[in-house]
């Protein structure tokens, strides 16, 4: 532990609320994997040194006249405490506040608000959220930070020290050299952890991956103490080389799983990987993983994401989106290329050749991954698609060159299977189209239960017609791009006139047009007495047991999209529905039947139960609960 004295007087300040909530959280929940500590301040002071390697490119003054980046690990039983040191970049009084006092980090109220208090669930939560520096009060009833940016003087380090028990003290003092000790002070009962073959087992279990050396003082036994003791020579405990620079055969399952802990801060393991070396036009790296959870900022625009860029094993920057499209920012890993500068900025980046190689090349990497995983993990993909799913939606949008292999890895619910799981391929589709059919056909809906019992289905069930039931709020925006699959149009059931193709039946087109011709007069009534609220009122052989329902024209915004819109706050096109009324129905010839003083409201009735089964919300609820009742009782509203 570096010596220091403090020379200014200590304030006291109070953590944010989250972080007092957490920490509760962390003592409580995570017991049973308390030597996860370790792993990650082990892994924030490797990435303080990467920080600090790549500051100097521009900065050589940082390094203080060179010495090897190193981490170090050591143990007092006589004081109970266990310090992990390092000499990266150090940390200044603002950074201590802002890094160790509050968590500046999106999705933090949705954190919050699905912990459950069963400390199992909660545990796994706390893992996706990724709370690094907090793990140490899992173990220790006082934490103690000193550190000092490089490039300040020796007198600018400060202290941080707390209890974890709502406050923090803060004081500037003194520091010989740059970097950071982390100190802890362990609880009663954990003395398991002041031991240097624990604490070197737990090193090489979760930190071997590390590629900077970690150091502890070398160990012999003293026969006359009947204990291990600590010499002054040091030891590298872990082999200190990029695990992503190493032959695949010379890596564990485990290495895998532990490095992607330390690039992702997930307690949790990947879904799957994909680690290769790319010669030719490029030169690069990749070690790429699919996690089994979504982040809680993976809806943020504004929040970090990308994989972590080196150049030469030198470390660049933490989220370099650019290096693959927005639709497959769950990955993490890292990425390290021969070809680009070591000075690469962000700007550099958006126009590099070399990018747009590695861009390219990895987006056809985990595109592979997870067809892999669709073809022979079914169950992993299914927990993949559940976390990721809408995310790749994003891509029939965005990558126009991998739309067909997009498009092979969506999954929807539909009328097959009758429950809201998103299981069936459009492959599964047509693979069980009817004979005659040639188009694909949807029907999209705010909710699951809306979908399914939609109106238009009627003709669909009655045939025995698949119909894929799309409830996600991309899928509208996506059905904008994919148009076809397997040379087979995809189709809204609630756009336009009903056409299936094939499938219908000569006779029974024969009677319809009968049928279409008898009620004419009902039809020009019903568009006079709707004038000014619908497009068109037409008759419709695609309902069985509904008397009516509401269809966009085919070129106009169907009613789902139009409410989106306007819940997003964007002006949505003004665009009139068609009303289709099926003729054999009871209501409909009772409407038929209906004189002119109560048509007009059994009209606007008709229409407004047609608009509240898609989902739709009317523009005068009150009216139509008392048209409704008025006529219920016989009478006129």
């Amino acid at each position: 532990m570096t010596q220091e004295s403090t020379t200014a007087a200590s304030e006291t300040l109070g953590f944010q609320a989250e972080v007092k909530q957490l920490l509760h959280l962390m003592i409580h929940s995570l017991y049973s994997n308390k030597e996860i500590f370790l792993r990650e301040l082990v892994s924030n002071a490797s990435d303080a040194c990467d920080k600090l390697r790549f500051e100097a490119i521009d900065n050589p003054a940082l390094l203080e006249g060179g010495g090897e980046l190193a981490i170090h690990v050591s143990y007092d039983k006589a004081a109970r405490t266990i310090t992990v040191s390092d000499n990266g970049i150090g940390l200044t009084r603002e950074d201590a506040i802002a890094n160790l006092g509050t968590i500046a980090r999106s999705g933090t109220r949705e954190f919050f608000s699905r912990l459950t208090g069963d400390q199992q669930a909660d545990a796994q939560l706390i893992g996706q959220f990724g709370v690094g520096f907090y793990a140490s009060f899992i173990v220790a009833s006082k934490v103690t930070v000193l550190s000092r940016r490089a490039g300040a003087p020796a007198g600018e380090a400060v202290r941080w020290e707390s209890s974890g028990d709502g406050e923090f003290t803060i004081a500037q003092t003194e520091k010989a050299t740059r970097g950071t000790d982390v100190i802890l002070t362990l609880r009663e009962g954990e003395d398991d952890f002041l031991s240097g073959w624990r604490l070197r087992e737990i090193l090489r279990r979760y930190s071997d991956h590390i590629s900077l050396p970690i150091r502890m003082k070398k160990e012999e036994w003293d026969a006359d103490k009947g204990e291990q003791v600590q010499r002054d020579e040091e030891e590298t405990v872990n082999q200190a080389s990029a695990l992503w620079t190493r032959a695949k055969n010379e890596i564990t399952d485990e290495q895998y799983r532990e490095f992607y802990k330390h690039v992702s801060h997930d307690f949790d393991d990947p879904l799957a990987w994909t680690h290769n070396r790319v010669e030719g036009r490029s030169e690069y790296t990749q070690l790429l993983y699919v996690p089994k959870h979504a982040p809680f900022d993976l809806w943020d625009r504004n929040g970090k994401r990308g994989v972590k860029l080196y150049v030469k094993r030198v470390f660049i920057m933490d989220d370099a989106e650019q290096l693959l499209p927005a639709y497959l920012r769950f990955v993490r890993g890292v990425i390290d290329s021969a070809d680009l500068p070591l000075n690469v900025s962000r700007e550099i980046l958006q126009e590099s050749r070399d990018v747009r190689a590695i861009r390219e090349g990895s987006t056809k990497r985990i595109l592979s991954l997870l067809e892999d995983l669709a073809e022979n993990r079914k169950d992993d993909y299914a927990t993949f698609w559940s976390a990721f799913g809408q995310v790749l939606k994003e891509g029939t949008g965005e990558d126009a060159t991998n739309l067909e292999r997009i498009a092979k890895l969506l999954r929807f619910a539909s009328t097959h299977t009758g429950t809201d799981e998103q299981t069936v391929s459009l492959a599964d589709y047509v693979s069980r189209m009817k004979e005659g059919q040639d188009k694909i056909y949807y029907v999209t809906a705010e909710t699951f239960a809306t979908a399914a019992n939609s109106p238009h289905l009627e003709v669909f069930r009655k045939k025995g017609v698949e119909v894929l039931l799309l409830t996600d709020r991309v899928d509208e925006w996506m059905l904008s791009y994919l148009r076809e699959f397997d040379g087979k149009q995809l189709v809204s059931v609630a756009k336009g006139s009903l056409d299936l193709g094939g499938m219908a039946d000569e006779q029974e087109k024969k009677q319809q047009a009968e049928v279409a011709e008898s009620v004419k007069p009902l039809v020009e009534r019903l568009k006079t007495a709707l004038e000014g609220r619908v497009k068109d009122v037409r008759v419709t052989f695609r309902l069985v047991d509904s008397p009516a329902c509401v269809v966009a024209d085919e070129h106009d915004l169907g009613q789902n999209l139009q409410r989106l819109l306007k819940a997003a706050g964007q002006q949505a096109p003004e665009s009139k529905p068609i009303l289709e009324i099926n003729p054999e129905h009871a209501l409909v010839k009772r409407i038929e039947a209906a004189d002119e003083a109560s048509f007009a409201d059994w009209s606007e009735l008709l229409l407004d139960q047609a608009l509240l089964a898609e989902g739709a919300a009317l523009d005068d609820p009150a009216a139509f609960v008392k048209r409704m009742n008025a006529l219920l009782l016989g009478g006129q509203a």
